[in-house]
């Protein structure tokens, strides 16, 4: 029933590592929430339901933990449902995570052959018989991408994580997509191996995609939580390019190389859930205090809430893969992977792994220009709303919730070889030759890529001296007796105050308008003039709004088909019963037809018989006579 492994013993740890510091958080948040006990029920359940989901050793109960893990979350979105735009988000949320499930339902019931008591090693048999393996692939994806947010299953984040309890969003985007990761771990090793190469490209390109459309969404926002929602895309994306990278080695034989990209993809999972939650809580606590997710609505934070600035930029350092953070360590593995793929002639990856590489650096880069945007339009300059001036520090718990957060994110830097044993540990467990060794040759103190022609970068050292270049300036500070002046800031003339500072909207602008085919944006100009002269006017307002591509593309143009579908098919129910019942009984013979299909050898003489059989039916008892 459950299962103890290397590889579930990771994700526990992450679990615990990402809830236990949200706890000391959640209990300070308490206080503000009025469903007190409803919350308190489903929150101590959600992260039961996630230890549930890693430790379980057939479908029957990691579907039961996995259903377990989306009601409570659910249910935690609309804690606090005293609006309509909430209740549309946990719907939203609802449906997709509902839609995956029924991709794994889909997955479970094949490689069990209906058993789903069965363990992992029988699945392995039954799915190794399986006509059709590349089914059961994108089952797998659909069901357990849907529940990370990677392209083009990501649009329910915007929607959900702002919507929920700030505790609750640090749960859910630092914990409950990491279990997600895990299932793909665990049934692509444990079921679907040995994978062709095609895998293995469409998990580096939907990583790719992912990373570089999270950021750009990321970067034109000013919803704090929507923010830090479409970067779980983006750094999901990049989890996905270091997994993806994994499984194209092992396919070409490197088996180095893919345990070196497996283990970079497992680093950034932690990584991700430790800067991230840290994040979510920093902003929760911002919001705590200013009653409102705009960041135009924000400024001079660091002189009335110091810790919770600190906090965030640690976590903006780290997500921003600045040198020595732990987020620029798993990147730089990643980024060592992709790049030890050069002598591999192989026409598709020539194609795949440029396009990783440019994404994973174009990532990089918009994700400094996108956290300089919200650390210093939130907490620096002066306060652009009587909220944030009258802001102060968040109470003790949530204070320690944020430190505690902290200590995990520097503590993935600093035993960063302590990590890494760790998740070599995993990989030797699921099969792979260990690599520690080769990552370091000469002790802890550099870190080696695998490749032939593989980097070295020394995180402690780089640490280290960060640490004495800081110290030296502030001794030379004191020693020389340099004097502090203080001055009004110039600006060209004008007095200065909140209305002359950079916006989110103004420091935006020029990458929002390079990618104007993207985003589509609606602009809205207003200004209020003095009797009727178009150049003197007391007050002004800008605000740009970016169209959602994938949402107004993919998914409303389904719900509106399938509203025209079940339009048709309540129709022909009601008034035209005769057709219904045909209806019914073509989609039976497809069932039939495709069951045959899938279960035995295909052969394109009975395909061809059953379409022309299907295409008779359908034309006598559906279509009829139209005279």
């Amino acid at each position: 029933m459950f299962i103890f492994d290397t590889l579930s013993l990771v994700f526990v740890a992450l679990i615990l590592f990402g809830a236990i510091p949200n706890i000391f958080y959640s209990t300070g948040y308490l206080p503000h929430i009025q469903r007190k006990t409803h919350y308190q029920l489903h929150y101590f359940a959600f992260i039961f339901s996630m230890i549930g989901v890693v430790v379980s050793a057939n479908a029957l109960v990691f579907l039961f933990f996995w259903e377990l893990m989306s009601l409570t979350s659910w249910q935690l979105i609309l804690t606090e449902a005293k609006e309509k735009s909430t209740i549309e988000a946990a719907r939203f949320y609802f449906i997709m995570t509902h839609f995956g499930f029924v991709f794994l339902l889909l997955f479970f019931l094949i490689i069990t052959d209906g058993n789903l008591d069965i363990d992992f090693a029988s699945m392995k048999l039954i799915a190794s018989h399986f006509a059709y393996p590349t089914l059961l692939f994108f089952f797998l994806l659909l069901g357990f991408l849907s529940k990370a947010g990677a392209v083009p299953l990501h649009v329910w984040l915007p929607y959900a994580h702002p919507a929920a309890p700030s505790p609750v969003s640090a749960l859910m985007s630092g914990v409950m997509l990491k279990v997600a990761i895990y299932g793909m771990f665990r049934f692509l090793f444990d079921v679907l191996y040995p994978w062709p190469l095609e895998w293995g490209i469409t998990i580096l390109t939907l990583g790719a995609l992912s990373s570089l459309i999270g950021v750009l969404y990321a970067l034109s926002e000013h919803d704090i939580k929507a923010l830090l929602a479409n970067h779980s895309i983006e750094n999901i994306g990049i989890i996905l390019i270091g997994f993806g990278m994994g499984m194209i080695f092992d396919t070409l034989g490197l088996y180095t190389l893919s345990t070196f990209a497996f283990i970079a993809a497992l680093f950034h999972t932690f990584n991700h859930m430790s800067f991230k939650s840290l994040l979510f809580m920093s902003a929760g606590a911002v919001l705590h205090q200013t009653h409102t997710k705009n960041m135009e609505k924000y400024g001079g934070l660091i002189k009335v809430m110091p810790i919770t600035a600190l906090a965030f930029l640690i976590a903006a350092i780290s997500i921003s893969a600045l040198p020595p953070s732990n987020g620029f360590l798993s990147e730089w593995m990643i980024f060592q992977s992709m790049l030890s793929s050069s002598h591999i002639d192989n026409i598709s990856l020539k194609l795949a792994i440029p396009f990783a590489i440019f994404a994973l650096a174009m990532t990089g880069g918009l994700a400094i220009a996108c956290f300089v945007k919200a650390y210093g339009i939130t907490f620096l300059g002066l306060h652009r709303s009587t909220n944030a001036k009258h802001a102060h520090e968040v109470n003790f718990w949530m204070k320690s919730g944020m430190v505690l957060m902290a200590f995990v994110v520097l503590s993935l830097m600093l035993f960063t070889p302590f990590y890494i044993e760790w998740f070599d540990k995993v990989l030797v467990g699921l099969g792979r030759n260990s690599v520690y060794g080769q990552i370091f040759p000469n002790g802890i103190w550099n870190m080696h890529s695998v490749g032939i022609n593989g980097g070295i970068v020394s995180p402690l050292i780089l640490f280290i001296s960060l640490l004495g270049v800081t110290a030296l300036m502030m001794f030379a500070y004191k020693v020389f007796g340099v004097k502090t002046r203080v001055h009004n800031a110039w600006a060209c003339g004008y007095k200065t105050s909140a209305k002359t500072q950079y916006t989110a909207t103004g420091f935006a602008g020029p990458i929002r308008r390079f990618f104007n085919w993207l985003y589509k944006p609606d602009e809205h100009f207003e200004k209020q003039t003095i009797a009727g002269h178009e150049t003197k006017f007391s007050s002004s307002s800008y605000e740009v709004h970016v169209k959602p591509l994938f949402e107004k593309v993919f998914y409303r143009s389904v719900a509106k088909a399938v509203n025209f579908m079940s339009y048709w098919v309540y129709r022909l129910a009601h008034f035209e019963q005769t057709r219904y019942s045909a209806m019914i009984f073509n989609i039976m013979l497809i069932v039939l037809f495709s069951y045959r299909v899938f279960s035995n050898e295909f052969s394109w003489a009975t395909f061809v018989l059953e379409f022309i059989v299907m295409m008779i039916s359908v034309k006598i008892l559906i279509i009829g006579d139209r005279k």
